[in-house]
């Protein structure tokens, strides 16, 4: 980010910051840092040890070391479908980046690290409950091979944080808490859009060199179509994570445009949930229970229309709205191979049949099937036995005999699309347990870390990550933790919906 103009302020007060890419400001010290949780893959993978007391002031925002340089980002956003103006790192900053031998440069950011320019009427701060929740499922995406940020660490800061999580009125005092994120890049389709807003262009093309410098080294800064060929690249990672989201149930929850990385990872966890059971019309975020805006079913048409907003604001460099049209085509095709791809994966067919999957996503609606389990349990079935056998146990709810006589007719209809391809069957088994989770970080499962961890306990939240490393698998002892979300859990705060505090 030296490469960009900076915000020549370094103090916290918030303010409108124009023509700038980042503001520099330091993190808020807290009282008693204590370290809750750790991703000791990542750190392996960064060549990181685990922290001793001088790395733990670092982690939680204590201590700035030599070199760093931590600044808040600022970026804009289309919030639910219209424009919310300057947004930026309120509760974020970046201490720096390093370079780790042979995997490349990575951005290490603490959220929840006290207050920035950005910060408007908020804080700065953030609770352990969605920290937690940031911490877990960033690494669960990783290992079930979803294109995500990192977290490296959970740290509680000893100090209470006051929040209304259910925004009725009733604010009251949380642990708070600081996780290190970890990834190549946080630029956002918002860092384009606030300096297409402001008609600040030098400081988009600069956005967008600094992009193809760091991340797209194969094109070619001399091609007149430069910029068209970054679209390109960014609408195809995007569609990539599209479909990634799709075949694991995933929901993400808050598909602002502020929200949606120009890597194509997902980033920001916050109300996101699993299907359990299968909706596409669901969203766990309470905050969208009315317009359903970010339900599963559509998060592929909300990547497109976000899209469209980053073409608008690339317009300035590229200056041909047809060449914008194709990269929003790209993303199209690009999304639609992806999604059959895997969609034939998870039925272990040799290629997509578009009569089959659609009959059984209607299939799952009605009978009201957890998709993870669902998909899991499939991986188990021969032709030949009854399929209600093996997949009835994933539904939330009994079928009644209508449906279950729909059930037999699209179970001989897999039975003759396996037959087709003819894979050996155990081969093909096998193949589909590589692609169908049996583990995901469900939200009651969350939510029984958090309060363990609440009450200082943190071995759930532990246990967890292990379980989580290796979703694919089957592990003896953990079965409890790929069970259907309990009658307890339905209505229960934090273990279905969710709302945007944090």
């Amino acid at each position: 980010m030296a490469r960009l103009p900076g915000d020549p302020r370094r103090d916290h007060a918030t303010r409108m910051v124009p023509g700038a890419a980042y503001s520099e400001v330091a993190p808020t010290p807290v009282a008693a840092p204590s370290l809750v949780g750790w991703s000791y893959r990542l750190a392996e993978e960064l060549g990181v040890a685990r922290p001793d007391r001088e790395a733990l002031e670092v982690l939680a925002g204590n201590r700035v070391l030599p070199g760093m340089r931590p600044y808040a980002a600022r970026y804009g956003g289309h919030q639910f479908g219209t424009w919310a103006g300057q947004l930026g790192d309120g509760r974020a900053l970046t201490l720096g980046e390093a370079v780790t031998p042979g995997r490349g440069r990575f951005e290490y950011q603490l959220k929840g690290a006290g207050p920035t320019p950005y910060s408007r009427r908020a804080d700065g701060r953030a609770v352990l409950r969605s920290s937690l929740r940031e911490f877990l499922c960033s690494e669960a995406m990783h290992f079930l091979g979803v294109p995500t940020t990192r977290a490296l660490s959970l740290v509680t800061t000893g100090e209470p944080v006051v929040r209304d999580i259910l925004y009725d009125g009733h604010p009251a005092p949380e642990p708070g808490a600081v996780v290190c994120r970890v990834a190549p890049s946080f630029l956002r389709f918002g860092h384009f859009e606030i300096a297409s807003a402001h008609r600040e262009h030098a400081l988009l093309r600069d956005l967008a060199l600094l992009l193809i410098e760091d991340h797209s080294p194969e094109l070619d800064r001399g091609d007149p179509d430069v910029f068209g060929k970054l679209l390109d690249e960014i609408a195809r990672r995007t569609a990539v994570l599209m479909a990634h989201w799709m075949r694991v149930g995933f929901v993400h929850g808050v598909m602002n445009t502020d929200n949606m990385s120009a890597l194509g990872l997902t980033i920001d966890y916050g109300p996101y949930g699993w299907l359990e059971p299968f909706d596409p019309d669901w969203t766990p975020n309470t905050t969208d229970a009315q317009g359903r805006r970010y339900r599963f079913g559509h998060q592929p048409a909300v990547a497109q229309w976000n899209l469209a907003r980053l073409c608008e604001a690339m317009f300035p460099l590229i200056g041909d709205e047809a060449r914008l049209h194709e990269s929003l085509s790209v993303y199209r095709d690009a999304f639609e191979e992806a999604h059959t791809a895997m969609l034939a994966q998870k039925l272990g067919l040799a290629a997509f049949d578009e009569g089959l999957v659609d009959p059984l996503f209607g299939l799952l609606h009605a009978s009201r099937a957890d998709m993870t389990l669902f998909f899991r349990a499939l991986c188990e079935w021969r032709p030949g036995e009854p399929l209600l056998d093996h997949v009835a146990p994933s539904f939330y709810a009994p079928v009644d005999a209508e449906v279950a006589e729909v059930w037999h007719a699209w179970e001989r209809m897999y039975a003759a699309c396996i037959a087709r391809d003819g894979l050996p069957e155990a081969g093909r088994r096998a193949a589909m347990k590589r692609v169908n989770p049996k583990y995901v970080l469900r939200n009651y499962l969350a939510q029984m870390a958090i309060e363990a961890a609440t009450d200082g306990d943190t071995s759930v939240l532990e246990r967890l990550y292990r379980v989580l490393e290796r979703p694919y698998d089957d592990q003896p002892g953990e079965e409890d933790l790929a069970a259907k979300r309990p009658a307890w859990a339905e209505d229960k705060p934090g273990c279905s919906a969710l709302s945007c505090s944090s």
